[in-house]
């Protein structure tokens, strides 16, 4: 009888065991599959003997993609009790059957919004949804344009006494007037019982709003908690800002990447990003708490239970892009942190002590920009070593370049301020790299529970920042001179001198066929997915900067008549970037030697790497013999079969890698790019694994679907 009771028992610590375990990653009921945000699934119907096998199941068209804007879908679905959530190019939101692929109802954003207030809604991407039940009241939270919607998960409608009949205005609350700047979320908030805590995406120009993230009641939309990211005077990192006013002024600082919970301990980590005006730090000099950290915060307060900065007075847009990862290393409950500089930073997860040592390395501070002042050191793990290059010298110059773009090419790297990742940007140009893309991007790593072995995709691409002086208003100016002005302050970091853009950049060369004055004038308020609304603008600017994009011949010779505000000083800078712009020859090749995205597997156990290869070809490139590996953007996910999956690059192919070894084991063409991260759940006891086919970088063609893969029914 009591080995009968013994084994009984036995069973029953299992069966906790498996629901505590394996059990929390078989849904994919959150962003990135789980609180600990490690995209990993305990699902293994699909593994590494049958996944050649796997067939497209059904694909959902959302109806909206804009192919002209270059509109892109970054979501990492959801899936609660058999449906899908999601969200379309154009901000809606939309519930369909897992298992079909069939529509149930879509929110549209827009329709929620008073028509005088339309033209001010901002078109952001959204990279997830969040869920939130109690009984019969069920909910999808998610941002579109600067609004917070709490969205009915049974038939689509706003629930009414969430904030402002469904919705609040991530613009309220930040302790400071930023009703006309730029803020908005591309990543969803993370639920703590009933607090729902959110961070922001802000303007990297001047005018920035800050990025304190908050945390609200998730039933009626009301703040609970703030975390100041730029201290307030009297808390801790205060003392880290020169000026003492920054607090009034300076932006940015914000966790825009998302969160990860250890909802046992009711801690929340986030990451931040540097602090505006990016380039240039001249107007807050200091190490500049808490831009660039890993935060550990108490999720029912908001109060800092430890911090770590990895960039010290940011001016290379270092953000660290996604939250971290809450792991086991040698036993030790930890988190791990992916960075664009290509280094893996790991942490106790209670009390911040590193568990390999970071030490802080001394690094150039000659700059040539007056009143710029970088720091000495920077922090730099000794372990595990960095996932790419960090360094381009001659000798990473693309060998497979023509003679002729080569010789181009060696001569202006000659003339580049190059040599260290730490070089200032520079008046005649200075190599960054790795580059403003990373590194590690948005769509984080993956970690597998089981073996602690860390996946990272990464970009590796050189970048060129030069910086270049901004003219003081002249005493007696033109349209045309304001406005050209007014574009060099505002608009040439995106679009370049020449306004031709770059990137996801667009040119603004002949945009006067495509917009009228009205037109132009509403996009400059409103903003547009990677556009912030420059609603600081005052009419007779909007009006200047009009008449010199637009080339209105009528308005360009009239006098320019501007009242100054001198509160407005504290944001004129004296430096601009003349564009974001990738180190290209004349014909777009990357300057920079293949392998331009790589995949990598780090056992966190040793620091030690496992495999890393090129990820991606790129279709332009000659050498069948090599592959190229492309930029990439969304992450992978990890299932328990033994495999890796991911889209994310330039080719448009979905994968599936051996976990262990990095063996490519399937690859099908989407229909478009998956610049997103998959979701994989099981329906009817059926595995899925769904992925966002949307497309629109680095010059893809825009899609509008999402598809989902299984095995196909046995006969």
């Amino acid at each position: 009888m009591k080995k009968y009771i013994s084994y009984g028992l036995f069973s029953v610590v299992l069966l906790v065991a498996g629901c505590l375990g394996e059990d929390k990653y078989s849904t994919w009921q959150q962003y990135r599959g789980s609180n600990e945000n490690i995209h990993y699934t305990s699902l293994k119907q699909v593994d590494t003997a049958n996944v050649k096998q796997l067939t497209m199941a059904w694909e959902y068209h959302t109806r909206d993609a804009d192919t002209v804007n270059k509109s892109q879908i970054q979501c990492n679905p959801i899936i609660i009790d058999g449906v899908l959530y999601g969200t379309t190019p154009q901000m809606k939101l939309f519930a369909i059957n897992a298992a079909t692929g069939q529509e149930k109802w879509k929110f549209n954003p827009f329709d929620s919004l008073e028509s005088n207030k339309r033209s001010f809604f901002i078109m952001n991407n959204c990279r997830g949804v969040a869920y939130w039940a109690d009984g019969d009241d069920k909910r999808i939270l998610y941002t579109a344009g600067p609004y917070l919607y709490a969205i009915n998960a049974v038939n689509g409608k706003p629930v009414k006494s969430f904030g402002d009949n469904g919705k609040i205005d991530l613009h309220d609350g930040l302790d400071r007037d930023v009703k006309d700047f730029f803020v908005t979320a591309t990543s969803p908030p993370i639920i703590y019982n009933d607090i729902m805590i959110a961070g922001t995406r802000v303007d990297e120009g001047a005018h920035a709003a800050p990025g304190h993230i908050r945390g609200f009641d998730v039933r009626t939309g009301k703040r609970k908690w703030i975390f100041h990211t730029i201290p307030y005077p009297g808390e801790p990192g205060y003392e880290t800002w020169e000026d003492k006013n920054a607090y009034k002024f300076i932006g940015g600082s914000n966790a825009w990447g998302g969160f990860s919970l250890d909802k046992d301990r009711g801690i929340v980590y986030g990451c931040t990003g540097s602090a505006s005006y990016d380039f240039y730090g001249g107007k807050r000099l200091g190490n500049n708490l808490y831009a660039d950290c890993i935060l550990a915060l108490d999720a029912n307060t908001g109060k800092l239970k430890w911090h770590f900065q990895d960039i010290h007075h940011d001016v290379w847009d270092k953000d660290i892009p996604a939250p971290p990862m809450l792991v086991k290393i040698k036993g030790q409950d930890a988190v791990a942190v992916t960075t664009k500089a290509g280094f893996i930073f790991a942490f106790d997860r209670v009390t911040g002590k590193p568990v390999y040592e970071i030490k802080e390395t001394p690094v150039p501070t000659a700059t040539d920009l007056i009143g710029e002042k970088l720091s000495p050191t920077q922090p730099i793990p000794t372990m595990p070593a960095s996932f790419m290059r960090q360094n381009m010298t001659e000798k990473d110059i693309n060998p497979y370049l023509p003679d002729s773009s080569l010789q181009k090419v060696k001569k202006a790297f000659a003339g580049y301020h190059h040599g260290n990742v730490f070089n200032s940007i520079s008046l005649n140009g200075t190599i960054v790299f790795p580059g403003l893309d990373g590194g590690a991007e948005w769509g984080g790593p993956s970690y597998d529970p089981e073996t602690s072995v860390l996946y990272v995709n990464a970009n590796q691409m050189a970048w060129i920042i030069q910086a270049t002086k901004v003219n003081e208003a002249a005493a007696h100016e033109t349209n045309l001179q304001a406005g050209e002005r007014i574009f060099r302050a505002n608009c040439m970091t995106c679009h370049g001198a020449d306004r031709k853009g770059s990137g996801t950049f667009p040119s603004l060369v002949n945009i006067n066929r495509k917009y009228t004055a009205a037109a132009f004038d509403t996009l400059v308020q409103s903003g547009r997915r990677m556009m912030p609304a420059f609603r600081q603008l005052k009419p007779v600017e909007r009006k200047a900067l009009a008449s010199f994009i637009l080339n209105i011949n009528a308005d360009q010779p009239k006098a320019f008549v501007n009242q100054e505000n001198k509160a407005d000083d504290v944001y004129k800078m004296p430096y601009s970037i003349v564009g974001y712009n990738k180190f290209l020859t004349t014909d777009g090749k990357p300057a920079i030697a293949p392998p331009w995205g790589t995949l990598s597997a780090v056992n966190l156990n040793t620091g030690k790497y496992i495999w890393q290869k090129p990820l991606g070809d790129d279709p332009e490139f000659p050498h069948g013999s090599v592959q190229s590996g492309t930029e990439n953007y969304g992450a992978s996910v990890i299932t328990k079969g033994g495999l890796l999956f991911i889209a994310a690059t330039k080719d448009g192919k979905f994968r599936a890698f051996n976990k262990r070894n990095g063996k490519l084991l399937w690859e099908v063409a989407l229909p478009a790019p998956g610049f997103a991260t998959p979701s994989v759940y099981k329906v009817n006891h059926k595995q899925y694994i769904v992925i966002a086919c949307g497309g629109g970088k680095m010059g893809t063609r825009s899609g509008d679907s999402y598809v989902a893969f299984a095995l196909p029914d046995k006969k």
